[in-house]
């Protein structure tokens, strides 16, 4: 046994038992009928014969094939010529082929969209921001006689303003590409929520961007709204898009936990490996909500994250296993991006899931460790159900979003000391 093994050998670990928790689900009947009646306020912008670039970005957004398919048949409809582009700034290992590949990946091909991909990283500057920061946009997208852009609203990960992940920061970062990305990072997320509608602005001013496909999703990721604004809408109309965003996202119920447990983390969950919404520990000083955390301990990654540890660095303890799993250069590279290099570090790694947990419970800062208020979570994308240690069980009682499902019961760990 080691010494960091030994230092926390005498730490308890709680009981637990499994809390069911509910979430608005109401979502959209029909997404493509809904699109479809949209879309028919838009009929006007699209002209026979115009090249239309459809702008598609990386983030798993729900019926993307179908919004994206419906979308460019309606085009076609109107006589135009429609071309997908892939909107995601430096995602993909910022190439080309890589930026198709993770559109491949999320199910758009040329077969199930019935549009070609056009995918190349060569940018066009088209301005410059009064503080000297350029404006580049995608050089297909830039030759379109047209551009459409379609994206999930929701709340950003690292600033708070009156947009933040939505259809205007696809224009100003996604169709930026790399150089975008990085140009408006530049100088950090504290400006970040001038810096996206303003470049966003300018783009819209300068470059020929005929409409947005928005949709807003529920705490299950289901679309719950689906709105296509006009250029000249967008600015105004995507702020409260936004706010239904905040609303409908999930949470973990619980205001102050001494430990949060989070078996996987990975670029297919959040672009920060876990969604700080939720986790409440946020990458950057400009963004906030969620619970109040003392100790966090990421346990894996996914496989779908392909070694990209991105957010290991926000939590306090992780284990060795997840280290070894590490592709750093991809993690790395994350940080080179967006400036924020604080979650792309590694966190204390301890040699087993067991000794990760317990020496979260033993820096946790409270008297008594059988006190511990602990909760556990699979990932940031599902806290419908979660774990909770006993002494949470009377504020659980209490709670009307949730429901105690089992009985106490101890975690049993295999001979590695991971729990089975």
């Amino acid at each position: 046994m080691g010494i960091l093994q030994e230092l926390v050998q005498d730490i308890p670990i709680p009981k637990m038992a499994k809390v069911k928790q509910t979430f608005d689900n109401s979502q959209l009947e029909d997404v493509v009928g809904t699109l479809k009646q949209e879309l028919e306020k838009v009929k006007g912008k699209v002209k026979p014969n115009a090249e239309i670039a459809v702008a598609v970005g990386s983030r798993g957004t729900d019926a993307l094939v179908e919004i994206t398919a419906t979308t460019v048949s309606f085009l076609k409809e109107l006589g135009a010529k429609p071309f997908i582009v892939p909107s995601m700034g430096s995602h993909g290992g910022a190439t080309g082929p890589g930026q198709k590949a993770v559109l491949e990946h999320l199910g758009v091909t040329e077969e199930s969209v019935g549009a070609e991909i056009r995918s190349s990283m060569e940018v066009v500057k088209i301005g410059e921001l009064p503080n000297g920061l350029p404006v580049y946009i995608d050089k297909y997208a830039s030759e379109a006689d047209g551009i459409v852009v379609i994206n999930r609203v929701k709340p950003h990960t690292a600033f708070r303003g009156k947009v933040e992940s939505g259809i205007m920061k696809m224009i100003s970062i996604g169709l930026g590409k790399q150089k975008g990305a990085e140009a408006c990072h530049q100088l950090g997320f504290k400006h970040m929520a001038e810096h996206v509608p303003a470049m966003a602005k300018m783009t819209i001013e300068k470059m020929p961007i005929l409409f947005g496909v928005a949709t807003v999703e529920n705490a299950f990721d289901k679309v719950a709204k689906l709105e296509v604004l006009a250029a000249e809408e967008i600015e105004e109309k995507e702020p409260d898009l936004q706010e239904l965003a905040k609303k409908l996202l999930p949470k973990i119920f619980v205001d102050q936990i001494d430990v949060l447990v989070i078996d996987e983390i990975g670029k297919n969950i959040s672009g920060d490996g876990m969604d700080p919404n939720i986790t409440g520990r946020y990458p950057t000083p400009y963004a906030h909500g969620g619970p109040e955390v003392t100790k966090m301990v990421v346990l894996d990654l996914t496989p779908q994250t392909e070694g990209n540890a991105n957010g290991v660095g926000t939590a306090d303890f992780t284990t060795q296993r997840l280290v070894d799993k590490m592709d750093r250069e991809a993690t790395y590279a994350n940080g080179l991006t967006s400036t924020v290099v604080g979650p792309t570090h590694i966190s204390t790694a301890m040699p087993n899931e067991k000794a990760a947990i317990q020496a979260a419970i033993k820096t946790c800062n409270i008297l008594d460790f059988t006190k511990v208020k602990m909760v556990r979570i699979k990932n940031t994308l599902h806290v419908s159900e979660i774990e909770v240690s006993e002494p949470l069980l009377d504020y659980v009682k209490n709670h009307p979003n949730m429901e105690q499902s089992s009985d106490l019961y101890n975690f049993a760990f295999d001979e590695e000391g991971n729990i089975k």
